[in-house]
């Protein structure tokens, strides 16, 4: 299915996308088909928000929580397709440490190689400057109507 955007009348326009969303949550609780309505972002923008400075330690840290998190899915597998093993225990332990050591020694390794390109950690998001309710037009008035009396 190719992404498209969603035909319509406009119902009303927000500046913050959490007053579209109380907005279709007020229309669903009238009772309102909210499966016609579509929120839509205009103007939307790239922003990317830099959370912190990437140094050696960090980089470790972060590389072996997420080998730790592979080893502890590895030491699951294998404790389900060996349930009675007496040692599995250690083994499952051994899993873990093993995931956090190569997942330090790649993110410091990784972290080293990319220096020069990017000394930070940073998050991307897509954000726009107002959100459009968007429906059928044989729906629009009384989408309307509800959404004002909610108001009053």
């Amino acid at each position: 299915m190719i992404p498209e955007i969603p035909k319509g009348e406009v119902i009303s326009t927000y500046d913050r996308y959490e007053d579209a969303k109380h907005a279709v949550d007020v229309l669903a609780r009238a009772g309102f088909p909210v499966r016609q309505i579509s929120i839509l972002g205009n103007d939307v923008r790239s922003v990317e928000r830099v959370t912190g400075r990437l140094t050696y330690g960090r980089v470790a840290l972060m590389g072996a929580l997420s080998g730790a998190y592979l080893g502890l899915f590895l030491g699951l597998l294998l404790f389900i397709f060996q349930p009675d093993n007496a040692a599995i225990l250690g083994v499952f332990a051994a899993a873990v440490v093993i995931g956090a050591g190569f997942g330090m020694l790649f993110g410091v390794l990784s972290y080293a190689m990319n220096r020069n390109r990017r000394d930070f950690s940073s998050v991307m998001q897509m954000v726009a400057n107002r959100y459009d309710l968007v429906t059928e037009p044989e729906l629009l008035h009384e989408a309307r109507k509800i959404l004002t009396a909610s108001v009053q």
